[in-house]
């Protein structure tokens, strides 16, 4: 009787320990993300009287398997980390002696790196002065950036301050433009009012101050004086091999539509519109905002100046046509 207690003792302790042993090697697996379909749990007779030392070596066989697989996958990760910053560019810089001082010619990227695979740690706007302490083998200056060193890649980058991207010259409409657009990357030469006479004697003058290499320069009078057609025409014609020589292009921006203005009628808008259209030099671009508002809406409180929202949206065609063109 004695021994019979002490035989069932035993079986219940190598019961309990056995069912230890596989709540433990299921729970370790799962934990380990192993899919259920990979965990065949044995529940019959045979497999728990199995004997502590077999429970024991299991186990130690299943955390070593896990083990295996968790070192595996991390030794993974790390030689694809390894691999990615392998492949960043590799360059070398030639160090100024003295900072040299240089210009932005676009909004442009700065980064960490010289190449676009290296991280941006910042913008700079167009125009932008700054200090210049290498260049690299690659076609990148090293700068002076935000207390650290950084890179701009060369092609946007000038030794002197370069023409402003987009230079609108114009009227009353320009003017407006301005105010609904701002002012960033763009110059104005516009007057209330004005028309043939201004652009001859004061913008034209003024337009190599801002208009240079690069430039796209956007020219919008007539609405003030569309009697003027024939002088227009002949003013832009006969300075258009100058102002292609300085690296600008040209574009003459069609006078928009009117609505019940009592000056001026969208008859003779269209009339000269078509004549410049046809007239003006081909090395011209003609921008057809006159179709453009016409067919997609336009807010004017006096029949003739137009809302913000409506400039914005003249604004939005001029910058696709352009980047199309």
């Amino acid at each position: 009787m004695s021994q019979m207690k002490k035989q069932n003792t035993k079986m219940r302790n190598l019961i309990i320990l056995s069912s230890f042993a596989a709540v433990f090697s299921f729970s370790t697996l799962a934990a380990l993300g192993a899919d259920s379909s990979d965990v065949n749990v044995q529940t019959d007779t045979a497999s728990t009287l199995l004997s502590g030392d077999e429970i024991v070596d299991n186990m130690a066989a299943t955390i070593e398997s896990a083990t295996t697989e968790v070192i595996t996958e991390t030794r993974n990760v790390i030689s694809q980390e390894t691999a990615a910053a392998m492949e960043a560019t590799v360059f070398t810089v030639t160090e100024y002696e003295t900072p040299h001082y240089m210009y932005t010619t676009a909004t442009v990227n700065v980064r960490s790196g010289a190449g676009t695979d290296y991280d941006s740690v910042g913008k700079m706007k167009w125009g932008s002065e700054t200090a210049v302490t290498g260049e690299t083998d690659n076609g990148w200056y090293e700068i002076a950036y935000d207390g650290t060193t950084a890179f701009i890649k060369g092609d946007y980058m000038a030794s002197a301050l370069p023409g402003t991207p987009y230079v609108f010259v114009g009227d009353s409409r320009t003017v407006q433009l301005q105010m609904a657009v701002g002012s960033t990357d763009k110059a104005y030469i516009a007057q209330v009012g004005e028309g043939y006479s201004y652009f001859r004697d004061t913008a034209l003058p003024a337009i190599s101050d801002y208009a240079g290499p690069g430039t796209k320069m956007i020219i919008n009078f007539g609405v003030n004086d569309l009697s003027n057609a024939d002088k227009y025409i002949a003013l832009v014609n006969n300075n258009i091999d100058t102002w292609l020589d300085e690296g600008i292009t040209v574009y003459y921006a069609a006078v928009t539509p009117v609505s019940d203005y009592p000056t001026v009628t969208n008859a003779e808008i269209e009339a000269f519109n078509a004549r410049l259209k046809s007239e003006l030099d081909s090395r011209i671009i003609w921008l057809d905002g006159y179709t453009y508002l016409t067919q997609t809406g336009f807010s004017t409180g006096d029949g003739l100046h137009y809302n913000a929202d409506t400039y914005r949206s003249l604004y939005s065609y001029y910058m696709s046509a352009i980047t199309q063109l």
